[in-house]
């Protein structure tokens, strides 16, 4: 086990030796191994956005099969989707890459200002499918927040029970939210919070941008000279807000960008500002194979560094 490694498990020093393990896994798979920091793919967008949307520019991702070789070969920590896509892969694949199965999906067919997901799985399916963790998303500033810190909370217990990491995506949104709020600095590092008390291992949240939504969190920004200015900043107080950096945060790779060294920049800004890795969804499978293979390895490198 790597120094780094070591460390970062003692902060999850109340899991059971199972959770302890998976969590190691996590951290020492792929080209990033024992580095501390992650890389997952996650192909839960075809229930989230629909098929079309996620696949056509790349018909090749229609297929499964295709995102878990494409983890594979581009040395990924692990590979993060839907119950239906893991179970079509997970037998071709045993033990090659560690898998988290995300238990609760949303789709856009109906529309709603305050969403709520489904629970599509079970942590049951996640022990059969020989899965390190399972996935949950929550949106504070729903209506419906609560009725999703519920079920969270009683997953997470579940799933610890059993040995398996817990990963939040803590997504704000909701009518409560303007759209800017939703990346807002102090939501989003609001939304770590909550991830990381609700018992989350690994906080996945967007990038955050310099708007501040609430008029009180406001006041105390200016009042305590946040330093907010910059990308890394912000990424620094988002990990702060994560109990001090005792919890993993990593972040979204969100909506595909044509030019390369714009995600390069943001993945500099998470290092940079401390970040424990990101969690690439669009940005990779929506490219050519090969060109998703050799943008996730710069990726690798630059977190390497």
């Amino acid at each position: 086990m790597s120094k780094r490694v070591k460390e970062i498990l003692s902060w999850y020093h109340s899991d059971n030796p199972g959770t302890l393990t998976n969590l190691s896994r996590l951290l020492h798979h792929g080209r990033l191994g024992g580095v501390g920091r992650l890389v997952i793919l996650p192909v839960d967008q075809g229930f989230e956005h629909g098929p079309a949307r996620s696949f056509a520019v790349n018909p090749p991702a229609y297929n499964p099969n295709y995102h878990v070789e494409l983890a594979m070969e581009a040395g990924c920590n692990a590979y993060a989707a839907p119950l239906g896509f893991i179970e079509t892969a997970a037998g071709n694949y045993p033990g090659e890459i560690p898998l988290i199965l995300k238990l609760n999906n949303h789709d856009v067919l109906a529309s709603d200002k305050d969403p709520i997901s489904a629970v599509t799985g079970s942590v049951k399916d996640a022990q059969r499918l020989g899965c390190v963790a399972v996935g949950f998303t929550i949106y504070p500033g729903s209506s419906y927040c609560q009725e999703m810190y519920q079920q969270l909370r009683e997953i997470a217990a579940e799933a610890k029970s059993a040995g398996l990491a817990v990963v939040v995506w803590s997504y704000p949104r909701g009518s409560s939210l303007s759209k800017e709020g939703e990346t807002a600095i102090d939501v989003v590092a609001y939304a770590a919070q909550i991830a990381a008390q609700l018992g989350a291992h690994i906080i996945k949240v967007k990038l955050p941008s310099a708007h501040i939504e609430q008029a009180d969190a406001k006041k105390v920004y200016e009042r305590m000279k946040i330093p907010i200015g910059t990308p890394a900043e912000r990424v620094r107080h988002v990990v702060q807000s994560a109990f001090d950096g005792h919890r993993i945060v990593i972040f979204s790779g969100g909506a595909t960008k044509e030019d390369d060294n714009a995600v390069l920049d943001e993945i500099r800004a998470i290092r940079e500002g401390g970040g424990f890795g990101s969690i690439i969804g669009r940005n990779a499978f929506q490219r050519p194979k090969g060109n998703a293979i050799n943008l996730l390895r710069q990726v690798m490198a630059i977190y390497s560094e």
